[in-house]
C-alpha cells in the first residue's frame, strides 16, 4: 500500500498546485495527471473524481493531525484544525469555493458531525435536539473558518481559535442570563 500513498500524494500535490493557479471547475483530471507525470488510468484507479481527491487531501491532513495527539477538550482540537487550515490556506481557500454536490464544505460537515457530537453531546436534552444542535454548530464553525480563510487569515490560528472560544462562551453566558430572568 505504500506505493498507493506515493501515487495519491503526487496527485494531491499536483491538485494543490493547480488550485493555486486556476479555479477548481477549470481543472481537469488530465491537468492533474500532467502535473505529476501520471496517466488518467492511475488517477481513476485511486479516485472517483477530482472532488474525491480534494476530500482525500483534507482527510489525510486531518487524520495525520488527529493521530499526532489526543485531545481531551474540543477547543484544543479546534485550534489544531485552525492551524491545519492556516498552513494550507491557499488550498483550503480554493476548496471552500467548490459548491454543489460532493463539495468540500459538504464533506467537512459530514466529517465534523461525529467529532462535534463526541465533544458536545452532553449539551442537548434529546436526540432530535442533539442532531439540530450539532448541525447548527458545524455550519457555524465551517462558515467562520471559511470567512477567516477568505479574508486572508489575518489572525493566527491561536488568535482565531481563542476568539471563537471567547465568543461561544459569551453567547453561552448570555443564554444563561436570559434564562435566569
Amino acid at each position: 500500500m505504500p506505493d498507493a500513498n506515493i501515487t495519491k500524494s503526487a496527485l494531491a500535490a499536483s491538485m494543490k498546485k493547480l488550485m493555486k493557479e486556476k479555479q477548481f471547475d477549470k481543472i481537469s483530471v488530465i491537468d492533474i495527471c500532467r502535473g505529476c507525470g501520471m496517466n488518467r488510468k492511475s488517477f481513476y484507479y485511486h479516485f472517483k473524481d477530482k472532488y474525491d481527491l480534494v476530500n482525500w487531501i483534507f482527510y489525510t491532513d486531518f487524520i495525520s493531525m488527529m493521530t499526532s495527539s489526543s485531545y481531551t477538550v474540543g477547543w484544543e482540537l479546534m485550534r489544531v484544525v485552525a492551524d491545519m487550515f492556516f498552513q494550507n490556506q491557499d488550498f483550503y481557500r480554493a476548496a471552500f469555493r467548490i459548491r454543489g454536490q460532493n463539495s468540500f464544505r459538504e464533506y467537512l460537515k459530514e466529517s465534523m458531525m461525529p467529532i462535534a457530537s463526541f465533544y458536545l453531546s452532553d449539551l442537548s436534552e434529546d436526540e432530535v435536539d442533539e442532531e439540530l444542535f450539532m448541525s447548527m454548530f458545524c455550519e457555524a464553525y465551517i462558515s467562520i473558518v471559511e470567512h477567516w480563510l477568505q479574508q486572508g487569515c489575518k489572525m493566527t490560528p491561536d488568535e482565531f481559535a481563542g476568539r471563537l472560544h471567547a465568543l461561544v462562551r459569551g453567547i453561552a453566558r448570555k443564554v444563561v442570563e436570559s434564562e435566569e430572568l
